[in-house]
């Protein structure tokens, strides 16, 4: 008995030292996030980026085979297990990441053992330390920093802020850019700062500003009375060895573009993630602690959180899963939960015979957006495997076009339907859709905004390949958004041509082209035909976006990548931005 504790004890010190060395080159990763837009490398960026989401399933495999190795673990013993995950929680009792170490713990038994096993006595399907009130050991490394205007004045509350974001690169004109801040808040408060009424009037700013991209954030929230809002400042280099603030957002409906699905996962090195997101909950309510995590790049917690609250809202809820409104898709197969806000795909067994492509090059595209900057226009999804599904909360119509298109990807045990492999998104109003009934000033916005999409994927290196309306997606904000993904490449791969003049008047109508086409030949000017059949989008597009027709546009976005220009692409808009 004693040797069968000293080896569960083992076991789990093995596992928490696994994650604790996972975690250590993560923050060492993050850390570097400020000299990285300290020194304008936005190529280092997005390098950093991609490795650090790597870096979870190097650690997890690295783990499992020190287990693996160490105590010859090779098949479950369920007596055994049951010891390791008590002692493994008596490690976290004064542990500062215990969710994300109960995270790792769940990945590195599910990577070896069945399915039928992932319950509550082996795993933490439910969270057994609190993450509440944790505090650093580190005096210094408080999580936000309290600002009172009453007592030093207004001005001088806002310049404390940004110098105490430390940041080593000098400003262009601070002082410029306080004054900017100042009458940005008094236009956004108009006659409401001459009221006596801020007794209590107070500022909290996480310590650590928030980085991403080409731009780093130092996020806040204000409390006077009952009014409570969140805040951002937008901080920009200037390329030339300065910074320069950019914008000030205040307010759910601005910060949810900022920390939206979108958009790629920031960097902000703390100790303590739970009490980041804690923070950012109070400011973004409409966000899930799910999608928080993953915004800070703890994409592993943001996935188990989405399930808990996946199984919860499945317990408390009796409707049937049904086919996703809209066209259906060539290569997945979408259908949702009318009471829950997401879409479920399902890479189908065959694809339509213009798709030339297999299932692993479709999965490969998903993780290629994974680790790629979504400059806010691609959906962010999360990705499982073994999912189960009780056989009565799927409507008979969806399973039986489930087994006639997917069935190699699911199977039926016990009441339950297993699918090997899911990807799960955000649910928006397919483009097509919301075009079928937009009034005139909504076509007007969401056609401009759609091209606005296609130009900062073009900036990002990503050609969508297919632009119908049905691949696109609209937000609860509005914004346009892609989703469908098996057609993207990168923009460097693409050879950008302009159709040449027919050779003889008999071209034209001939059902084949009179010239060339290589694999990766784009020809911009076709995108008309298929797109702008509708004279009211045609006119709406022509007059924002004319130049997505032409090659020389797309080669010269090319041209850009290739000699390392990265464009700015911000998620605010522009009448935000402060005039320098």
């Amino acid at each position: 008995m004693e040797a069968a504790t000293r080896l569960s004890q083992n076991i789990a010190s093995t596992i928490i030292e696994g994650f604790n060395r996972h975690f250590s080159i993560f923050q060492q990763i993050t850390s570097g996030a400020r000299e990285r837009f300290a020194k304008a490398d936005w190529h280092a960026v997005q390098r950093a980026s991609r490795e650090r989401i790597m870096l979870y399933d190097h650690r997890i495999e690295e783990t499992i085979a020190l287990v693996r190795g160490l105590y010859g673990i090779k098949q479950l013993d369920t007596e055994l297990w049951k010891q390791i995950k008590l002692c493994y929680m008596r490690l976290l009792s004064y542990h500062q990441q215990p969710e994300l170490a109960e995270t790792f713990y769940n990945s590195v038994f599910c990577h070896q053992f069945e399915r039928i096993y992932y319950t509550n006595e082996f795993i933490f399907v439910r969270n057994a330390i609190s993450t509440d009130y944790i505090e650093s050991t580190d005096s210094e490394q408080v999580s936000y920093q309290a600002y009172y205007p009453n007592e030093i004045g207004l001005i001088a509350a806002i310049r404390q802020i940004i110098q105490q974001a430390n940041f080593t690169t000098p400003f262009e004109n601070l002082e410029r850019d306080i004054r900017s801040i100042r009458r940005a808040i008094v236009k956004r408060f108009r006659g409401k700062l001459a009221r006596k009424t801020h007794l209590n009037f107070q500022l909290s700013v996480i310590c650590s500003p928030f980085f991403r991209n080409k731009a780093a954030y130092i996020v806040g929230h204000y409390s006077n009375g009952r009014e409570d809002e969140g805040f951002a400042l937008a901080v920009l280099n200037n390329e030339q060895g300065q910074l320069y603030i950019d914008a000030l957002l205040i307010g759910e409906k601005q910060l949810s573009v900022v920390f939206s699905y979108s958009q790629a996962y920031f960097m902000i090195e703390h100790q303590i993630p739970s009490a980041i997101v804690s923070f950012l909950q109070t400011i973004l309510p409409e966000r899930t602690r799910s999608e928080l995590y993953s915004a800070i790049g703890l994409h592993k917690q943001g996935k188990s959180d989405f399930y808990r609250h996946f199984l919860h809202h499945m317990r408390h809820s009796s409707d049937q899963f049904v086919i996703a409104p809209g066209i259906r898709g060539m290569v997945m197969m979408v259908f949702t939960l009318p009471s829950y806000r997401y879409v479920f795909k399902i890479i189908k067994d065959k694809f339509a015979p213009q798709k030339e492509f297999t299932r692993k090059v479709v999965a490969e595209k998903y993780q290629l957006v994974k680790r790629h900057d979504r400059v806010g226009r691609m959906a962010d999804m999360l990705e499982y495997s073994d999912v189960s599904l009780p056989e009565n909360r799927i409507q008979p119509e969806l399973l039986k076009e489930l087994l006639e298109t997917c069935a190699s990807s699911m199977s039926l045990e016990n009441g339950k339907v297993i699918f090997k492999h899911i990807y799960i998104e955000r649910r928006m109003i397919p483009l097509n859709i919301y075009l079928e009934t937009a009034t005139d000033a909504q076509l007007e916005r969401v056609i401009r905004d759609y091209g606005d999409a296609i130009k900062q994927l073009a900036a990002a290196n990503i050609f969508p390949g297919d632009f119908l309306y049905k691949n696109f997606g609209v937000t609860q904000l509005g914004r346009v958004v892609f989703y469908d993904y098996d057609e993207i490449t990168y923009m460097t791969e693409c050879n950008f041509r302009k159709i040449p003049p027919p050779r003889f008047p008999e071209d034209e109508f001939s059902s084949e082209p009179w010239y060339s086409i290589e694999p990766n030949d784009v020809f911009p000017e076709e995108f008309g035909t298929f797109l702008l059949t509708n004279p009211k989008i045609r006119k709406i597009f022509m007059k924002y976006h004319k130049d997505l027709l032409s090659a020389a546009y797309w080669q010269k976005k090319k041209d850009n990548i290739q000699n390392g220009i990265y464009e700015d692409v911000f998620p605010y808009p522009e009448d935000l931005r402060f005039k320098r």
